[in-house]
């Protein structure tokens, strides 16, 4: 049996990322071939993120691409902020959104099919998705992504790696900019207010309603009340009745008149939106993992 060195498992972890205790483990049941302790990792790696699968994913970032009239906006999720930051990370999620403006997959799971290749794992985008779960020991996935290539033009602002805002357009760059930059601020739901869902109309509507049955006011009073509410809402959450975030003075529906420009539409992504975080005891998670060795120690 070939001594197994702290060199030399330094050295498999710094080729691969894997914990050091895997690396030890692979060293010795390889005999300390590296190349062979190499491959049991990688064969180990899928297993690894069977277990990660269950771990809910409320970071990650968003990711686009645009070439022309053409273009997409991808949301990759993973566990912690450290790892949103990594570069394999960080790499597998803007060639999705590079996949999904040239390749045009139906959905998720066929976008996750594509041919992709990278830091040696593949054929597939799945393959190496599947590959950073287990270098890397989080759970991450593709949770959401939109194309366009409806002909308009497209004004793209990322705000960090967190918020996307792709803007369909006609006219100005520079309005479109603007305004792709108002949304990433101001996060209008609906481009005008006849395009605000109905269900939020519905429950803004039900929250007006019970506040002006606390009033006490008469019927009539009340109902006045009730609607000026709801088109208060509906002003707040269109993004061309939302007052313009460089001069509030004018709404973006007045500042894209005078630059001669029209929106069609825009898509808002903001990384982890709607997901339900998971609030753990840090100190019973240590608790239970050591619990655990323990346990598989007896």
């Amino acid at each position: 049996m070939a001594a197994i060195t702290a060199s030399m498992v330094a050295e498999l972890r710094a080729k691969t990322d894997a914990p050091m205790m895997e690396c030890k483990k692979a060293l010795t049941e390889a005999d300390g071939d590296m190349a062979k302790a190499e491959e049991i990792l990688r064969v180990k790696l899928g297993t690894k993120a069977g277990k990660a699968a269950s771990r809910v994913t409320a970071e990650g970032v968003v990711a686009a691409k645009v070439d022309g009239t053409q273009g997409a906006l991808v949301e990759v999720n993973c566990e912690t902020d450290f790892v949103s930051k990594n570069d394999s990370f960080l790499k597998m999620a803007q060639a999705a959104a590079e996949l999904v403006a040239r390749r045009n997959p139906a959905d998720v799971a066929a976008l996750a099919a594509l041919p992709y290749e990278q830091d040696g794992f593949g054929p597939t985008l799945e393959d190496v998705r599947k590959g950073l779960i287990g270098k890397i020991g989080e759970n991450m996935t593709f949770r959401r992504f939109k194309r366009f290539d409806s002909g308009a033009k497209l004004a793209v602002y990322l705000h960090g790696t967190r918020i996307g805002v792709v803007v369909e357009y006609e006219g100005d760059d520079t309005a479109a900019k603007d305004v792709a930059m108002h949304v990433a601020a101001m996060k209008p739901v609906a481009l005008s207010s006849a395009d605000v869902p109905a269900e939020l109309v519905e429950r803004e509507r039900a929250v007006a309603t019970a506040k002006a049955a606390e009033s006490g006011k008469p019927a009539d009073i009340a109902a006045k009340m009730i609607e000026g509410s709801v088109q208060k809402f509906l002003k707040e959450v269109s993004l061309l009745n939302q007052p313009f975030v460089k001069n509030d003075k004018q709404t973006v529906e007045q500042m894209l008149k005078g630059a001669n420009t029209t929106v069609k539409g825009f898509t808002l992504f903001v990384v982890g939106e709607g997901i339900e975080k998971k609030s753990d005891d840090f100190a019973a998670e240590v608790a239970a993992q050591v619990a655990a060795a323990k346990g598989a120690a007896a």
